[in-house]
Formats: structure tokens, C-alpha cells, sequence
């Protein structure tokens, strides 16, 4: 494997159902000392590296975490083999972990940095150049020190679980700004600390129509630094009622109108206003200092999906089985949850039989949307083959007959997600509910179903072969 050199700060992310294993090893109750290795795929981007956690291996006491010369606890040199051995031979990064006492604050001992030193060359060179480093920890508190084959030594900012509720340690408590006066009202429930995390994240919102749009607004409206919109469409007149900030000159309706030659309302048609220009219109008009990112392409292009791996989370609001199979795929690879949201309306010899609003919520490596037959093969292939195939093979169907949509059952899903997401980030989540929390509203019946997604221990998707290897993994995107 090739050398790899890292700019930018260096960060660790690990699942809800990892960190459990993990802090639950390390801090038992009994005030002792513990160890365990993390083997960890790795992403890059403009913010930095991130240290994916694919494997928490705890040290059994007496056995692999033992009585040091040096020091006063040390791995054995059969266990470090061994799993430095398995890091070199999937490429993945080698992290050892031991815990100190303490809540908030923590850091390296001398004796600690002087085993770095004494061991961790020798160990980049085993793992082929592929960092290796050490993590301790303190009850609230993590430091990292991180070793790269061009000789640099660099620290870990922090270490973010990414589960229901999310957590974030950095090696000494960070006492959150005063958030800006216009987010008061919000910051009463989040308080400084909530309003800063917003402040500081990167989401993208995929598919800027009814659903979209709204979450677009939600986002900037909250005060989330950096938005990401991705759709390839332009508004049309059907949509200007359900779309967030949609202006009836965007939509050329006059041009548009089923009165109009066909030549005319092609024209109408290309002169549209592109979605996610209204939707970073909308987002400036609510938000003075948001960051927004437009993309008028599709987001299964592999330069497009490429954003999706920087950011936060990834609200899906796009009804297509690629997408839905790329979003999938980038949450378990690159350990960022995602959230799918609809809204439908099913009629049936023109009688309305159902009619429902959804929120899927998925962490990583919790059961995904493969796992539970929300991508359906027949969708997939449809979709990858060319236009005028699918029109040929098109039966009952009509991509050019719009299906029924009203603003008020997308609110109800855009809403649902949203809240959801910002229970999560601002630890308002009670720890006893699920991670992941799918839920359908169906307003005929006034039901609210809730639904535990399965999981699958051979799924492509979030299964071993593809979970938490990052960079290493080619995205399920077209060239």
C-alpha cells in the first residue's frame, strides 16, 4: 500500500452499539485499569481524517492486558501481533486503548509517550504505512496520539459516537460560546453547547422537492453552519404549492401551461428555476451565516456522493432506489447516520387506499434499508437502464403522471426527521430507546406505527465487507 499523508486535524468515530462494548470494558467499576485494541478504516476530506471504527477488540485481564515492566499495565506482544497482523492485512488503521481515572480531563503519561516511541515505528512499518496510534481515556475524556508514515505525530480532537443519542469527547472539557441572541428561544432547550454543535454541522439534504425543501428551511432556520443540496431537477408549475420559497416566476407558468405548444413548454421547462437554488434561496433568507454547497446533479455521479462522506448526516428525501442504495451505503462505510424520509399517497381504481408519511432514521451498523427490502432490485435495475428502455418496459406506471402530494403530509415527515435528528445531537435522547426509530404516520386511520429495522450479518451494505472501511471502499456510484 502506498505511503499516506494526512493534513488537518484527527478525529475517531464509533457506533452507539461500539461504544457501549468499548466504555463498558474500560470502566466496569472497578477504578481499575483496562485495555483494548480499535481497528479503524479512515477518510479524509477537507476537514481533516477521520478514524473509522470497524472492530473493537477488548484485552482480556491476566491474559492479553497484563502486568507492565515499565509501566503499570501493558497489551502482551502476542495480542498486539496479532492484531496489528489483521490491521496490515485489511489496510485498516491500529489503535491501542487503554483508561486512566479522572471524569473530564485526561492525557498521555511519560510512560505512556516513551512506549509510543519505543514501539510504534516498528508498528507503521508492520502496517505498511497505514497510521497506528493510542488512544486513553478518562470517564468523559479522550486524548489520542496518532502516528503517520511521513513522521508526523499528530493529536485526536476528538472521538464522536455516532449512535441515539450522539456524544462527543475531547480530551478536556470545552465550555461552549454564548450562542448568538437571534437562536435564544432554541438555545433554552439545547442551551450553548446544542447551539454550537448545530452551528458546527455539515448535513446535506438529497432531493429538494416537497419533503426536501422544508428540511432545507428547518436546517438554515436552526442555525446549521453548512448545508449541502444535491437534486438534478428544476421546478415545474405541480410543484410550486409543496415547495419551500418556490416563486410562481421560477416555475415559467406561463410558458408551462398545457394551453401552450410543445416547443413552449419545453422552453418553460429549461428556463425553470433548478431546486436547489430556490432551496439555498429559502436557507440565506432564514440564516445570515449558513454555508450552502448547490449541486443540480444527481447524487449517484461519483464526484456528487464523494460530498456526502464530509458531512454529519444526510437527510434522504429523493423517492429513487439508486439513491437510496448510495445514502445506504455511505452510512455504514463512512459512519454518518442518515435519515430517509416520504410521503405517499396510494390510489387504487381512483379510490384513495392509503396514505402515510415515513421517517427512517439509521445509524451505522444498525439494520439498513438493504437489510429490510426498502431497495428493491426491480427499481434498481429500472433505474440504471436508459431512458428510452424504460419507456419501453413501462406498463402500468407513468413517470409523467405526477402522484398525489400535499405540503402538509410532507411537513409531517420533514418535521418527524428533523426533530429526531436534533434530539440526537443535542443528547436529549432517553438511552433506552432504539437507535434507530422508523416511523409511519397514516392520518386515515390516525395511526402511528413504529418499526425496528432488521439486520442481516452478510449484508453488502452494512455488513463487514463494506462498515467503517472508508477511503478503502469504491462508493455504489456511477463514473
Amino acid at each position: 500500500m502506498a505511503e499516506r499523508t494526512v493534513s488537518g486535524t484527527w478525529s475517531v468515530v464509533i457506533t452507539g452499539e461500539q461504544w457501549a462494548l468499548l466504555h463498558g470494558h474500560l470502566f466496569p467499576g472497578d477504578g481499575d485499569e483496562h485495555g483494548a485494541i480499535l481497528r479503524c478504516g479512515i477518510a479524509e476530506s477537507s476537514r481533516g481524517a477521520r478514524l473509522l471504527v470497524h472492530d473493537v477488540v477488548p484485552a482480556v485481564d491476566g491474559i492479553d492486558y497484563i502486568e507492565g515492566q515499565r509501566g503499570y499495565r501493558k497489551l502482551t506482544a502476542e495480542f498486539v501481533a496479532e492484531n496489528i497482523g489483521m490491521c496490515a492485512e485489511q489496510g485498516l488503521a491500529y489503535l491501542a486503548v487503554h483508561n486512566h481515572g479522572g471524569q473530564d480531563r485526561v492525557g498521555f503519561s511519560r510512560t505512556d509517550m516513551a512506549s509510543h516511541e519505543r514501539g510504534y515505528p516498528a508498528l507503521l512499518d508492520i502496517n505498511a504505512g497505514v497510521p497506528v496510534g493510542a488512544l486513553v481515556f478518562a470517564e468523559n475524556a479522550v486524548a489520542g496520539d496518532i502516528w503517520t508514515s511521513d513522521g508526523e505525530r499528530h493529536t485526536v480532537i476528538d472521538l464522536r459516537v455516532a449512535g441515539r443519542p450522539h456524544l462527543t469527547l475531547t480530551p478536556e472539557l470545552i465550555i461552549a460560546p454564548m450562542s448568538d441572541p437571534t437562536y435564544d428561544r432554541q438555545a433554552r432547550i439545547f442551551g450553548d453547547r446544542g447551539q454550537t454543535i448545530l452551528g458546527g454541522s455539515k448535513v446535506a439534504v438529497v432531493g429538494l422537492g416537497g419533503i426536501g425543501s422544508l428540511i432545507g428551511e428547518y436546517l438554515a432556520r436552526l442555525g446549521v453552519g453548512e448545508l449541502v443540496f444535491i437534486d438534478p431537477d428544476r421546478i415545474d408549475p405541480t410543484n410550486l404549492p409543496r415547495v419551500v420559497g418556490a416563486r410562481r416566476f421560477d416555475a415559467w407558468s406561463p410558458l408551462q401551461s398545457d394551453t401552450r405548444p410543445r416547443w413552449m413548454q419545453r422552453l418553460g421547462a429549461r428556463l425553470a428555476t433548478p431546486k436547489v437554488k430556490i432551496a439555498a434561496r429559502a436557507a440565506r433568507q432564514a440564516s445570515k451565516t449558513v454555508r450552502i454547497t448547490q449541486v443540480r446533479r444527481s447524487v449517484v455521479d461519483s464526484d456528487v456522493a464523494m460530498l456526502l462522506t464530509d458531512c454529519d448526516h444526510i437527510f434522504l428525501a429523493a423517492d429513487s432506489a439508486l439513491a437510496r442504495r448510495l445514502v445506504n451505503s455511505v452510512t455504514h462505510q463512512y459512519l454518518i447516520p442518515n435519515t430517509q424520509v416520504g410521503s405517499k399517497v396510494t390510489v387504487i381504481d381512483d379510490t384513495i387506499a392509503d396514505i402515510f408519511s415515513v421517517v427512517r432514521m439509521s445509524s451505522p451498523g444498525s439494520g439498513c434499508l438493504q437489510c429490510n427490502e426498502l431497495i428493491p432490485a426491480w427499481r434498481l435495475t429500472e433505474e440504471a437502464t436508459s431512458e428510452v428502455q424504460r419507456h419501453r418496459q413501462r406498463y402500468v406506471d407513468d413517470e409523467n403522471i405526477h402522484a398525489p402530494s400535499v405540503i402538509t403530509l410532507n411537513a409531517v415527515a420533514a418535521s418527524r426527521a428533523v426533530d429526531d435528528w436534533l434530539m440526537a445531537i443535542g443528547g436529549l435522547t432517553d438511552s433506552a430507546v432504539s437507535a434507530d426509530h422508523w416511523v409511519a404516520y397514516h392520518p386515515l386511520t390516525d395511526e402511528v406505527i413504529e418499526h425496528e429495522p432488521a439486520k442481516s450479518p452478510d449484508c453488502r451494505h452494512c455488513g463487514p465487507f463494506r462498515f467503517a472501511m472508508g477511503d478503502k471502499r469504491s462508493l455504489l456510484a456511477r463514473p
